[in-house]
């Protein structure tokens, strides 16, 4: 079935949940009554993102706390020596039922997310959603005469990843810093990104003591290392036991059999629902109804159990399971963390064509220390590399929004390597060569070739399909109907932030 969207228009002056401001919020949304996963990946490299069924696009040169598509690409990421705190902090847990001492901050992907749409929900509420999608998918199937393609597949098993999983070692590259930027953060702003990790002292001193070797003897350096075990034909050589250890390493590191604890993680599809998303549903509400009063100090009769659902499970996108995709098709999906039988954290990924896209991460309050934020965004990036083993394309990781100007959102940053949309042009671009132009201005054009321009921008827009009154024709069609001139202006801002090609695929419903 082809995406069916009803475009609202530009939003502005309403509440921003990153700065706090008032009225400083300006986005563009759209209603997704349905929406196939490619005109999504499409939309997500334009900048877009959903909230339930809702779509929507900041203004970024408008909005007081521009946001800016931010995607980790998995096949070179190394895990930060942070990010191995984390992962060995489970391990420990797992294996001994050891609880750290203290509090830890955690970094849950888009933590400020349910303040930051708040709005956009506020507007949704009050939309007037004109058409239910039963009635549309019936005039579509009249409309479109090359209908009834689909075959009806069995539901894929949901997908463990337990402790115990091996799995293929995937090859990974060293962080990239090609790029090398000076920038230093302003007080309590964070860590400065631009720098590259930490080294141990112990790894420098061998380093200069390498180089001290070479230049005074270069036929004797290699003499000197290979009493220490290093192989002399590799130059310069580490020990294969001295190889960092892998993401996937890190995460399934075998437990003893009388391990403490027993964690699972089970991909279940949430859209349209699988009977083992069913099954526990109630539990994965319960888990966001206290992480909602504990982490966001919401009252205890919100959020309801509709609310969850609309925000969090109802998704636009169509189920696909193409052969040559992934084994549990494209599409909304929650991996379920199950810790001995029962559910304590969920993350919300969509699996597109390309990535898997967080959306949202939720937990039970009392497994705080465990860092579930970092902890979950290392086992995406992980699901992400195994899902590639099968699926080429599907190769980056999207964690949704980089917000440079709010401290609690610069974290994302740290998975590396990653880039960043430029908001003119929609091209990536190394999150390095970005920071220095964020630390000068919010907004930003991360492009630097200034003849450049958006190469699936909007110049045929007759070409655009809209479907009115049970019928689908170009809008070069359409238009000859309409008398009302801002008909003709929300059109054309419309196929302007889709771009070309999704406006010649979806569906712009109009009553």
């Amino acid at each position: 079935m082809a995406s069916v969207v009803e475009y609202k228009g530009l939003r502005a002056g309403y509440h921003c949940g990153y700065c706090d401001s008032k009225e400083g919020k300006a986005s563009c949304g759209m209603w997704a009554h349905s929406m196939t996963v490619q005109d999504y990946q499409d939309l997500i490299d334009r900048g877009w993102r959903r909230s339930g069924k809702y779509v929507y696009k900041p203004v970024m040169n408008q909005t007081c706390c521009p946001q800016y598509t931010i995607r980790c690409r998995p096949l070179q990421f190394q895990p930060s020596k942070s990010h191995k705190k984390v992962l060995k902090k489970m391990l420990k847990f797992l294996a001994k039922g050891e609880v750290p001492k203290g509090s830890c901050e955690d970094e849950p992907m888009d933590s400020t997310m349910d303040d930051a749409v708040a709005g956009d929900f506020a507007l949704i509420n009050k939309l007037d959603i004109q058409c239910d999608l039963k009635t549309l998918s019936d005039d579509i199937k009249e409309s479109l005469e090359s209908e009834g393609k689909n075959s009806k597949k069995e539901e894929p098993q949901e997908l463990l990843q337990s402790q115990d999983f091996v799995g293929e070692k995937l090859g990974s590259g060293e962080p990239s810093h090609s790029v090398k930027v000076h920038t230093v953060p302003k007080p309590g702003k964070g860590a400065d990104l631009s720098k590259p990790p930490c080294r141990k002292a112990k790894e420098i001193r061998k380093e200069r003591k390498r180089l001290k070797l070479m230049q005074q003897n270069p036929a004797g350096e290699l003499e000197g290392f290979q009493a220490q075990g290093h192989p002399p034909s590799l130059f310069p050589p580490k020990a294969k036991s001295n190889q960092p250890k892998s993401l996937e390493d890190l995460i399934f590191e075998s437990l003893p059999e009388n391990a403490s604890h027993k964690l699972e993680v089970r991909v279940v599809r949430s859209s349209p629902p699988s009977s083992q998303f069913k099954a526990t549903l109630l539990e994965s509400y319960q888990v966001y109804k206290r992480y909602q009063m504990v982490i966001h100090k919401n009252p205890p009769d919100t959020p309801t159990e509709s609310q969850f659902t609309r925000f969090l499970c109802s998704s636009p996108l169509e189920a696909e399971t193409p052969p040559n995709g992934p084994d549990c098709g494209y599409g909304s999906f929650h991996q379920q963390y199950w810790l001995d039988g029962k559910i304590i954290a969920v993350g919300v990924i969509d699996i597109l064509p390309n990535c898997v896209s967080s959306v949202y991460l939720y937990y039970d309050p009392d497994y705080s220390f465990l860092s579930l934020g970092v902890y979950s965004a290392l086992r995406e990036i992980a699901f992400t590399r195994q899902l590639h083993e099968k699926t080429s394309q599907l190769s980056y990781y999207y964690m949704g929004f980089y917000i440079h100007s709010c401290p609690k959102m610069k974290y994302k940053g740290q998975y590396r390597p990653s880039d960043l949309l430029c908001p003119e042009t929609y091209v990536w671009v190394p999150i390095e060569q970005c920071l220095p132009s964020l630390e000068n201005s919010k907004y930003c054009r991360f492009n630097q070739d200034p003849e450049a321009v958006d190469e699936d921008r909007s110049t045929e827009p007759d070409r655009l399909q809209v479907f009115h009154k049970r019928a689908i024709m170009p809008y070069g069609v359409y238009k000859k109907q309409q008398k009302d001139p801002s008909e003709e202006a929300a059109v054309l801002q419309y196929a302007s932030l889709v771009g070309q090609k999704c406006s010649e695929r979806m569906l712009l419903f109009r009553n």
